[in-house]
């Protein structure tokens, strides 16, 4: 796939819709569809997005449970990814790695172009006491779909997630203006520092395989020279939320 704007729009319910998705593809870039948002939730969510918008904050968060209780529908996903395809652009969507291997076959059936496994920070060597992880390697290898994966913000961890297979990775830890990441945990990575660490694993990986994985910036970009500075610190595109 090729893009003439280097620009993700995040896979954030409050940034994209199908509509928006196939717009910022009509533009050149690319929107990635929260498949775990209430597109996928309702079969018309609009209405739910104007109450949410209209919150007073004391009542938000206890409200917003009330509405993303409604389970997943998977028929929905098929629906919305359709939507997108249909409009003649590429379609991208994103699912938290536990959700991955419950829905990748209703990805498979709706023909979805891109998959972005998305979590705060994702491991490719990831250990859990209490269920099975997602093993990145072994699914991205097998799947039909090419996928980015993120988020990280340390050379290891970038070149960890490269050797999954993935043909990009998100880079970033708290830096988003809608991230709540530093709030809650007190830690964030200097987005400039991030990305010129991943772009070094990306060197890395592309002298030991010979293949080139994208680099893409998600989140701290409050203004147009931000992403100039992204794409000079070793990014290949920018993940935008907020802007």
């Amino acid at each position: 796939f090729r893009f003439e704007l280097p620009l993700m729009a995040a896979a954030m319910d409050g940034v994209v819709s199908p509509a928006t998705a196939i717009e910022i593809g009509r533009l050149g870039g690319l929107a990635v569809l929260n498949l775990e948002g209430l597109w996928t939730r309702y079969e018309d969510p609009e209405p739910l997005f104007e109450e949410i918008a209209r919150l007073e904050n004391d009542k938000a968060t206890a409200r917003m449970q009330q509405i993303y209780a409604e389970p997943i529908k998977p028929e929905l996903i098929g629906r919305r990814i359709a939507e997108i395809k249909d409009a003649g652009v590429v379609s991208c969507a994103s699912l938290t790695p536990q959700r991955v291997e419950t829905y990748a076959e209703h990805l498979l059936e709706a023909e979805l172009d891109i998959l972005v496994i998305q979590g705060t920070v994702v491991s490719a060597e990831h250990v859990s006491r209490t269920h099975e992880p997602l093993n990145l390697k072994k699914f991205i290898r097998e799947f039909d779909i090419p996928v980015i994966v993120g988020g990280c913000a340390s050379y290891q961890a970038a070149l960890h997630l490269m050797r999954t297979g993935a043909v990009g990775i998100l880079v970033g830890v708290g830096p988003g203006n809608a991230c709540t990441t530093r709030g809650v945990l007190g830690v964030g990575v200097p987005q400039a520092t991030a990305i010129a660490d991943a772009a070094g694993a990306r060197m890395r990986h592309l002298d030991e395989t010979g293949v080139y994985v994208h680099v893409i910036a998600d989140g701290g970009m409050s203004r147009g020279g931000d992403i100039a500075k992204a794409i000079a610190c070793g990014a290949d595109a920018v993940m935008l939320g907020s802007p």
